[in-house]
């Protein structure tokens, strides 16, 4: 039997649709069996501008620090969209992480993405494209979604997921929140994530 994966979640989410689909995601993962911890990543934005942006509270998940990551297996990153690419505040701790890229500490580890953008051309699919450099750089191995869950294939309503992770729409003005049908999306995108980690990190 395989030893059960360690995998973290690594989440930006400015008014909270991220966390619904990491919520979502983590429940997949640890129904294989593997742990899972959610992490967010330091905010850049001050309490004034997040104020005047009627951002939520932030959810009580741990900040992630770049020497965290040695502990785990695989990351799935919950990325918002920010106009097709991912978010500065993900952006400022992936820069953070040049000790592992030195060391090689994250080399044969697995990434994964997840997506909330705010339109159907919003970035389901660049937002996710554009951590690849990131993955390759350290030396990661990027676990796409695919169609492994062929509610990724509905055509009856709109939602979110490619090929490259799962995702929801949160509408132009954010007051879209995940569906079901999303949010199901997620959690096969976990249990797949976390078996593929399980095999990967079984053969170091």
């Amino acid at each position: 039997k395989m030893p059960a994966a360690k995998i973290a979640i690594v989440q930006y989410s400015l008014y909270g649709h991220v966390s619904k689909l990491s919520e979502a995601v983590a429940k997949g993962i640890r129904e294989t069996g593997a742990t899972c911890d959610i992490f967010q990543v330091p905010e850049l934005l001050s309490e004034e501008i997040l104020e005047k942006m009627h951002a939520p509270p932030k959810p009580d998940y741990p900040i992630i620090t770049a020497d965290k990551m040695k502990e785990y297996d695989g990351f799935m990153f919950g990325l918002s969209g920010r106009y097709g690419t991912f978010p500065a505040q993900m952006k400022s701790f992936m820069d953070s992480t040049g000790s592992l890229w030195m060391s090689g500490a994250l080399v044969g580890k697995t990434a994964g993405t997840f997506t909330s953008v705010g339109t159907q051309g919003g970035g389901q699919e660049t937002v996710n494209l554009s951590c690849i450099p990131f993955f390759a750089h350290q030396g990661m191995v990027f676990v796409p979604l695919g169609y492994k869950d062929p509610k990724v294939f509905n055509y009856d309503e709109v939602h979110g997921a490619s090929p490259y992770g799962s995702g929801t729409y949160a509408g132009p003005d954010g007051s879209r929140m995940p569906t079901e049908l999303e949010l199901s999306i997620c959690e096969s995108h976990g249990k797949h994530f976390a078996s593929i980690t399980a095999k990967l990190a079984s053969e170091e």
